[in-house]
């Protein structure tokens, strides 16, 4: 008789991937099935954004839309520059990993993302953002440590930092040219 290994809930996931877990990390490797949960902490994590972009001064829903999307945007391209970077131009000896396996670690890297919805709160913006923004970075390199069987945080650290910057300058970039405006 077969058996197939038990999966870790959905809860505990998100939380072993806000507490950088590497565990978490590799379990959601393997666990093709996860690629949807993925996916779903990557939206939360940027609808959290939308929300909590109304502490920052602009309360419209267009504008929660907007931060909302520019989110899921700069996410996917901080992962598709990411996996270039990592697979094509810095990789190690032992690094093999496919577009999923790093989609699914980079998905859970965006949980603590979530809590930028505590940015609505008057005075929290900007604390929640930093404060999330750096945890985010962190979490991407574990999780890219753990997807790439990267041996050395450090090279971690240099690929997920470069595509960072790039998908963050890009972001702003699209923010400044198509985002509402600020009155």
């Amino acid at each position: 008789m077969a058996t197939t290994p038990a999966t870790t809930p959905f809860v505990f996931r998100l939380i072993g991937a806000m507490a950088l877990d590497p565990v978490t990390y590799e379990e959601v490797e393997a666990d093709r099935s996860a690629t949807g949960q993925a996916l779903l902490v990557v939206v939360l994590s940027s609808v959290g954004a939308g929300i909590g972009a109304r502490g920052l001064g602009s309360g419209s829903i267009e504008s929660m839309v907007f931060i909302s999307a520019l989110s899921l945007i700069a996410w996917a391209l901080w992962a598709l520059l990411t996996y270039q970077i990592g697979v094509k131009l810095m990789p190690e000896a032992e690094t093999r990993a496919d577009v999923g396996e790093l989609l699914r670690t980079t998905g859970f890297s965006a949980a603590p993302g979530m809590l930028r919805i505590f940015g609505m709160v008057p005075g929290a913006a900007i604390p929640a953002f930093s404060i999330t923004a750096v945890w985010m970075l962190v979490a991407m390199i574990v999780g890219v440590r753990q997807a790439l069987d990267y041996q050395s945080t450090a090279r971690a650290i240099a690929v997920c930092g470069l595509g960072w910057v790039l998908a963050l300058a890009f972001a702003i970039g699209l923010g400044l040219v198509f985002g509402p405006t600020v009155s």
